[in-house]
């Protein structure tokens, strides 16, 4: 029988991108994996990770029965939700659990074991790890099999450009405007160029962006994807049959799938960046990962993979803080 103590629980909020990047470390940590998906009351949620008298109340009872001993070796959380109850592991396993929090917490770090933000958010510290970009599941054997669960996009004229959209967040508008000015540049270089179009919505996209697209490139071959009704997500076959990418500017986990693959990527920015999203975008350029829609392009580029990485330091940190190591004491 499984020693509970030896599992790693990945905990997040149903944010799609914080259950990406947990799940994705935590499956490279060759630990029994238990996903928690863990939504704090109010008035814990409006403060957290900051605690508050009460804290051990803070879950719904039917999510309190799930997050209680015995406690796991490892436990890994991403969101603002899920760092409360990483932080809370830490004193509630008398310092037996090694707690890791995926993105930057907004609190002192020390309250974890290890914090893992990336480079653009600016924090530092002896416990944090700091990728470029997010983590993801995103490798060969990924690829392989999101090549393998749409075959049919094999018989699509080449060069196949995958296009991934997202969606309006403060300080950058995805709207119908953008989406026009998109679409005119993706039809001026296939009427130069030919090949086709993968055009994917994400949870995000308004239903205006994506009618807009489907309109202003009728006629190009490819997929026009906007959620269930249009069928299966073809999100993984985009990807491995992707002979190039257009991500649009705003989300951080999608251009660093993106630039996961190893081939060219391009974004259009047609108005000023928040200043952290601008800082990873440059990052980008300058390692030579990302590129402006319409700029010289190289065939292809080396991959950004981080999340193997990361596991193997975490590995490391994990063994040095194993129960009795000397340097291993839990913290209020």
């Amino acid at each position: 029988m499984l020693n509970p103590r030896h599992e790693c629980w990945a905990i997040t909020d149903h944010a799609a991108g914080n259950q990406r990047q947990a799940l994705a470390l935590a499956e490279r940590m060759d630990m029994p994996v238990r996903h928690l998906v863990l939504e704090p009351r109010a008035p814990w949620s409006w403060f957290a990770p900051r605690l508050l008298p009460g804290s051990d109340r803070a879950l719904p009872l039917a999510q309190r029965v799930a997050f209680a001993p015995p406690w796991p070796r490892l436990a890994i959380g991403c969101g603002r939700s899920a760092a409360l109850f990483t932080r809370m592991l830490r004193e509630l396993s008398g310092g037996r659990c090694h707690t890791v929090q995926i993105l930057d917490p907004r609190i002192d770090p020390a309250h974890w074991d290890t914090v893992i933000a990336p480079r653009h958010d600016g924090l530092t510290g002896p416990n944090v790890l700091n990728p470029l970009g997010s983590l993801n599941g995103v490798d060969d054997d990924w690829l392989a099999d999101g090549r393998e669960s749409c075959p049919q996009f094999d018989e699509l004229p080449r060069p196949r450009s995958g296009v991934l959209i997202g969606g309006p967040r403060r300080g950058i508008a995805i709207d119908s405007g953008y989406a026009g000015r998109l679409a005119e540049r993706l039809r001026a270089r296939w009427q130069h160029e030919g090949g086709s179009l993968l055009v994917l919505a994400s949870r995000r996209t308004p239903d205006a962006v994506m009618d807009t697209l489907r309109t202003a490139l009728d006629g190009i071959p490819g997929l026009r994807w906007a959620g269930p009704d249009d069928g299966r997500n073809p999100y993984p076959g985009v990807l491995g049959w992707a002979d190039r990418l257009v991500v649009t500017p705003d989300s951080v986990n999608m251009l660093s799938e993106a630039c996961a693959v190893g081939c060219p990527v391009e974004t259009l920015v047609d108005a000023t960046l928040p200043a952290k999203l601008e800082r990873f975008h440059r990052s980008l350029h300058q390692a030579g990962l990302l590129h402006a829609l319409g700029d010289p392009v190289p065939a292809s580029q080396p991959p950004l993979r981080e999340t193997a990485d990361i596991a193997a330091q975490l590995r490391k940190r994990l063994a040095a803080s194993a129960p009795g190591h000397d340097d291993h004491q839990p913290r209020r």
